[in-house]
């Protein structure tokens, strides 16, 4: 008998999570508004409020549209279960405070989300929850600290902004040594590039308003892993109450139909826009795994499928370079998102890094004069060009 061949992940972009949810013959998954659903039977009404019986009961807790959107995620990251949240940060932060209490510690990099790093830096300090942070890219020092004993080891590669990777394969191996959980936020990468349950991770985490969604219109986040730990978040998600909008979940579902195509033109034209870049006189320094000459391109290469959309440079002249280049972009909006399907530009200080000093980001090894680029699926000779004449007006 032939073996059932797997569905790749470009189909599983289009057809996963939607077949129980079409009704009437629809074609598409309708967006559900409904708070609450009625049950004539009050037994069963019961068993589906305890999870015996499929179905949902309250907008807070489920809804079709919002489950068939985590259906679609849980599969293209091939992971159990998969719960989703009113955005990106609140999937970090309801996944780590499910788990974290008082006297835990929790090992990280210091190159995560500038809004990750607050968590990390301010508010779990005072839940009396001990936080390390480790140069990113130094796996020797991350092991070291692991070893030393702690509760969850938190990753982000590639990172936001600066694009560095961290060996996930290696890092897990040590922290299961210890007994500790492991959660990677795939946001850059996306499931196209990288499933690092692959790896042995526990939980993979995933702004969806950034790729997943690939239209900046929606705001969400979502949760993947084994569905005893994804029934423990979701749990302190439906009781807390960052719960994601029927429409939202709509859009994102209409977006992530073309995530692979999207990604894997994004990718290419980050790859060209970072080779220019990385000749251009003007530029100081270019980050993207996809160059070799990129510190753990070979790390990279082994644990992603492509490099994908993001990049950064840093400009000679730093900010006020910055501030005359910006400007003259045509094929570009300055703004903070990321992921879509039109290129989105901006210095970590009015973007990821809004919410630190300029002290902490020059802590974190975030230069003031580094621009973040995330190419779009126009046409790469376009963004070149565009790139090329909003450089030289720069006057250094």
């Amino acid at each position: 008998m032939e073996a059932k061949k797997p569905i790749s992940q470009g189909t599983n972009s289009v057809w996963a999570g939607e077949k129980e949810y079409l009704v009437h013959g629809a074609t598409q998954v309708p967006v559900v508004h409904s708070v609450a659903y009625n049950y004539d039977d009050i037994d069963i009404w019961y068993e589906v409020a305890i999870g015996k019986r499929k179905g949902h009961i309250y907008g807070r807790n489920t809804n079709p549209t919002v489950q068939a959107f985590e259906d679609k995620v849980k599969a293209l990251e091939h992971a159990e279960a998969a719960t989703s949240f009113s955005t990106g940060m609140a999937a970090i932060s309801n996944s780590l405070l499910t788990f974290l209490v008082p006297g835990d510690k929790i090992v990280s990099i210091k190159d995560t989300y500038g809004g990750t790093n607050k968590i990390f830096s301010e508010f779990l300090p005072k839940l009396n929850i001990e936080v390390t942070l480790v140069e990113t890219g130094n796996h020797e020092e991350m092991e070291k600290e692991i070893a030393k004993g702690c509760k969850l080891v938190y990753l982000e590669t590639p990172t936001n902004p600066t694009v560095k990777i961290t060996d996930i394969e290696r890092i897990t191996k040590a922290a299961k040594a210890v007994g500790a959980l492991v959660f990677v936020d795939n946001t850059f990468a996306t499931p196209i590039n990288q499933n690092p349950l692959f790896y042995g991770v526990d939980l993979v985490i995933h702004s969806a308003t950034k790729f997943l969604g690939g239209h900046a219109d929606a705001l969400g986040g979502v949760v993947c892993g084994s569905a005893e730990l994804v029934t423990d978040i979701f749990h302190y998600r439906e009781i807390n109450g960052a719960t994601l909008d029927p429409m939202a979940a709509y859009l994102l579902l209409r977006g992530m139909k073309t995530l692979k195509l999207r990604v894997e033109k994004q990718q290419e034209n980050a790859l060209k826009v970072a080779q220019f870049l990385s000749t251009h006189e003007k530029v100081e320094q270019v980050f993207y795994p996809g160059l070799i000459t990129h510190k753990h391109h070979e790390i990279a290469k082994s644990q992603m499928k492509g490099f994908g959309g993001m990049l950064s440079f840093a400009l000679k002249g730093e900010l006020d370079a910055v501030r005359q280049f910006l400007p003259k972009l045509k094929l570009a909006h300055r703004a903070a998102n990321l992921g879509a399907v039109e290129t989105t530009v901006g210095p970590a200080r009015t973007t990821s890094h809004v919410e630190n000093t300029a002290e902490e980001r020059a802590a974190l090894g975030i230069p003031e004069g580094l621009v973040r680029y995330s190419a779009g699926i126009e046409d790469t000779e376009d963004l070149i060009h565009d790139l090329k004449q909003a450089l030289e007006e720069i006057n250094l």
